[in-house]
């Protein structure tokens, strides 16, 4: 006889069950549709504050830009389509206020009336809310934030109009404070539209996620894009201008410069909208988000919560706190629903914080530990850097993708982060996986990945960076950071193997150059030169360094390869080349 597959728990009968959902969008109307998919007899109630139940947040910039032409391309769903899809109770304009625990029962409010609406069970999704930074005339209506429908509207409203008033010709200006993710694709999107940016970001470097080696390469592309970076300072205030000047307002920065700006959009990150669960009484971790076991149950057995307002854990470092990604709150929802419909759910999962954006020409992607979360949790790990092709080197149109990874001591993929034109995105995804399987630098190194010459290369960058960790891990190449350059040019001989045309446009104060088709024939002038010392080479990426490092050590001289080549170097040290 055929399997009829898992025997899944009876249905819940009573017609008076109710589930109440707190908040639409990604996880909230995740949850509501698998409760319906798993219950027909359910009464499903979704309570959204705003006009709109189910947008394609992450999809607001390139509205902005104009990509997305149709602002209605944005709504996913209605109230009415909900109802008539779904059958569910989405009620718009509905706030909730209270949550009476004792009385299973939450406080609604309308622009009209309030009443108190009684539950079964409770879903928070009440998601996140802008972080307000310390600047003087935030609420200056030239101040702008990218989260929302009603935000893109009158963001686009205030760029249409500042194309319009534009003095001679001249195109309007924009402060974008913040180059995360959303600051990024803002400066994108205004950038499309005619404006000219200024991009103002606390930490060193744009897209602080990102490893220092490779944040540079954004830089440079948003530069060649006409984009003013301003690293390492705030914004303090917001005013209006003087009438004489040509736009309308002005921004200060922590440093004394002011910046001329017809508007400024402000991301400096989210904090979770858990004032709700707060006031309830329900448990909330030290950076406010609220608490769940792994069926998202909050310290309340009849409460549950998913989305950016709950505390997950990191799968690597173990670190606990909010994660703001579409991708985890969608899971999140369903996993909820089916716990609050009492069905056998699957362990909750550790997130990632696997995220990807443009950036004009290139994109940049992250999975896993970063180096700096590494160090942060004392994770000893081993970083390997490379930057092959995204396709066969020899079919037109190759380019490099730089990938920067971290293995534990036994192998273990902890992170990876990757920028290029093409291919960043493959790469990444393959990597999420192999670290959502605990795959190691051995497993990396045997994938078998699809390989054409148009698509990739049989040696594909994911296997590369298996071969590279496999032989730093096992001291086949033991390896020198760009970070330790101070300490190598103070007790090492530096061995540059690279070309004499490459070697003419910048090296290393006191190396010795020997290009690596000679080294064979010096061996006696390097050891010379050495002099006992270690012998720390490199080349522009790696690769001619490497075979360099190994004939030195087969001569029984003690070197070590530059991991990434002068490329990760003089990303960590740009004084290097300037």
């Amino acid at each position: 006889m055929p399997s009829t597959g898992p025997t899944l728990p009876a249905q819940p009968s009573d017609a008076s069950h109710r589930l109440v959902i707190v908040g639409g969008v990604a996880g909230g109307m995740s949850a509501a549709a698998r409760a319906r998919r798993l219950s027909e007899s359910a009464e499903i109630v979704v309570l959204e504050q705003s006009e709109y139940v189910s947008f394609a947040n992450c999809g607001l910039p390139y509205h902005l830009s104009g990509e997305i032409a149709d602002r209605d391309d944005l709504l996913l769903h209605t109230p009415a389509t909900l109802r008539a899809a779904l059958n569910l109770d989405v009620r718009t304009g509905h706030r909730v206020v209270a949550i009476d625990r004792a009385a299973r029962a939450v406080t609604v409010e309308t622009a009209t009336s309030a009443y108190d609406l009684p539950y079964d069970a409770l879903l928070l999704a009440p998601g996140a809310v802008a972080v307000r930074p310390p600047i003087d005339g935030l609420d200056h209506p030239a101040v702008h934030a990218l989260r929302t429908v009603p935000d893109v509207d009158a963001l686009r409203q205030r760029v249409d109009a500042a194309l319009d008033r534009a003095r001679d010709g001249r195109p309007p200006r924009a402060v974008v404070v913040g180059a995360g993710f959303i600051g990024l694709e803002a400066v994108e999107a205004l950038v499309h539209r005619g404006f000219e940016v200024d991009l103002v970001e606390l930490a060193d470097h744009v897209l602080p996620p990102l490893d220092p080696e490779l944040a540079p390469l954004l830089a440079d592309e948003l530069l060649a894009h006409g984009v003013t970076l301003h690293l390492g300072v705030s914004a303090t205030a917001v005013a209006d201008a003087d009438p004489s000047d040509a736009a309308p307002v002005t921004v200060t920065l922590s440093d004394g410069s002011v910046l001329d700006a017809h508007l400024v959009v402000v991301n400096v990150g989210v904090r979770p909208a858990s004032d709700l669960a707060r006031d309830a009484g329900l448990d909330l971790s030290a950076r406010g988000a609220i608490r769940v076991d792994a069926d998202h149950r909050t310290s309340d057995p009849h409460v549950w919560a998913v989305g950016d307002a709950i505390e997950v854990t990191h799968a690597v470092t173990g670190d606990v706190g909010p994660v703001p990604l579409a991708g985890p709150a969608n899971r999140q929802g369903r996993r909820a629903a089916e716990s609050m419909l009492g069905h056998r759910t699957t362990p909750q999962a550790a997130v990632l914080g696997t995220a990807i954006v443009r950036v004009f020409g290139l994109t940049a992607a992250v999975t896993g530990a970063s180096q700096a979360s590494l160090r942060r949790a004392g994770i000893a790990h081993e970083v390997v850097h490379l930057h092959p092709n995204h396709h066969a080197g020899y079919y037109p149109g190759a380019s490099a993708v730089h990938l920067v990874a971290s293995f534990a001591p036994d192998g273990r993929l902890l992170g990876a982060q990757a920028v290029g034109r093409e291919g960043v995105d493959k790469r990444i995804d393959v990597l999420a996986t192999a670290l959502r399987a605990g795959m190691t630098a051995d497993d990396l190194a045997e994938l078998e990945l699809a390989y054409a010459p148009p698509y990739g290369s049989a040696k594909d960058p994911v296997n590369m960076l298996g071969f590279v960790a496999q032989n730093a891990l096992d001291g086949t190449m033991p390896q020198w950071q760009a970070t330790d350059l101070a300490e190598v040019l103070a007790s090492t001989l530096v061995l540059d193997v690279r070309s004499a045309k490459e070697r003419a446009v910048a090296h290393l104060p006191g190396s010795l150059h020997v290009p690596h088709t000679e080294l064979r024939a010096r061996l006696d002038e390097v050891r010379a030169a050495a002099d006992g010392r270690p012998i720390s080479v490199h080349c522009a990426s790696g690769v001619r360094s490497y075979l360099a490092t190994r004939i030195l050590r087969g001569a029984g001289l003690d070197a070590r390869n530059l991991s990434g080549g002068w490329l990760t170097l003089e990303a960590v040290h740009p004084t290097l080349s300037a």
